[in-house]
């Protein structure tokens, strides 16, 4: 009896517009190796970004679609949650891990989504992959002009994107919160009228 043949998680349909979480998501490094080996030996050029992803906005959607014109394949190293929190602080992030990742899934230049956890240091997936080019944000302060001289080795090239949109994650959090605390004053405002009114009058 013929053995069926299987094919490697996230080439099967990694150049296809396919959504399936299964076939876009690599969350095992080693696999992730043996991927990233297979394309490049197909003369795929590698792009990788990677960041938070919280709240995702149209500012993230252009960012993607300018790394992806850099090159074949575009790779997206997500921050996890307890990553998030040591990066952004307590209250971040606002999107759970599991929800953001299958949210760029869905993002038609995305190819490959890969998950970055808290013990890995910010190099570790630069080092795994060695993309052809490497894109970052003006945005992202924690990755300094040094880190960027470290890991230009393990690149082709890196290129440093400007915003893509006037909006921003923390800009849409900070307004969120300023509603929320404006909605509850007015409501307590209003009940405390209501309150007063009923003592005037019961007096």
């Amino acid at each position: 009896m013929r053995r069926k043949r299987t094919t490697k998680p996230g080439l099967r349909n990694v150049s296809k517009l396919d959504s399936d979480f299964k076939h876009r998501f690599i969350g095992n490094q080693k696999v992730l190796a043996s991927v990233v080996r297979e394309l490049k030996r197909k003369k795929q050029r590698i792009v990788l970004t990677q960041g938070v992803y919280d709240l995702i906005h149209e500012g993230h959607a252009r960012y993607l679609e300018a790394a992806k014109a850099l090159g074949d394949i575009l790779i997206v190293g997500v921050d996890s949650d307890r990553l998030t929190r040591l990066r952004k602080g307590p209250n971040r992030p606002v999107v759970p891990q599991q929800e953001r990742l299958k949210m760029l899934v869905h993002l038609r230049h995305v190819d490959i989504v890969t998950i970055r956890h808290a013990h890995h240091e910010i190099g570790d997936l630069i080092r795994l992959v060695r993309p052809d080019v490497l894109v970052t944000s003006f945005s992202t302060k924690d990755f300094t002009r040094k880190m960027k001289k470290d890991y230009d080795t393990y690149c082709g090239r890196i290129v440093t994107l400007a915003p893509q949109a006037t909006t921003t994650t923390s800009a849409r959090i900070r307004n969120l919160t300023i509603e929320g605390a404006e909605q509850l004053a007015n409501e307590v405002q209003k009940l405390t009228q209501q309150f007063l009114s009923g003592i005037r009058e019961s007096s």
